[in-house]
């Protein structure tokens, strides 16, 4: 298991990681097998989807932010910051992606981010390579 700090700077943004996770899955020297990304936070995600265009990020941030808006909801008067845990939860928090010839699977389009919904924060970005 690999775990590395990302830094957020915006209180909503999508990071990529893509290089870093393709990195620590070469250095695994895993062949074939399965690749986890986990955060274990629960004000951020981490997704699988288009970056080539970042029109496909800030669309994604709009709709999250039309389907739960902010301070709406019961948990704001505890730390003002419900919506991003609602957003979290819908997003998840971990993704797994298959390993072949020591490379991740992905598409031609898909990159992998941290989504940041409460920042700006340190966030933990846990890695496990299986064969």
């Amino acid at each position: 298991m690999i775990k590395f700090d990302i830094e957020t700077t915006k209180k909503e943004e999508f990071i990529d990681i893509t290089s870093q996770v393709q990195d620590i899955v070469k250095k695994s020297k895993i062949k074939d097998g399965l690749c986890l990304i986990y955060v274990p936070h629960t004000t951020c995600s981490i997704i699988i989807n288009e970056n080539a265009d970042p029109n496909i990020c800030d669309d994604i941030l709009k709709s999250l932010s039309i389907l739960v808006p902010d301070n709406k909801w019961k948990h704001d008067i505890i730390d003002n910051n419900a919506s991003s845990h609602i957003k979290a939860a819908i997003i998840g928090c971990s993704q797994t992606i298959p390993i072949e010839d020591n490379k991740l699977v992905l598409g031609q389009w898909q990159a992998i981010s941290l989504v940041e919904f409460d920042g700006p924060r340190t966030r933990n970005v846990i890695i496990s390579c299986q064969s």
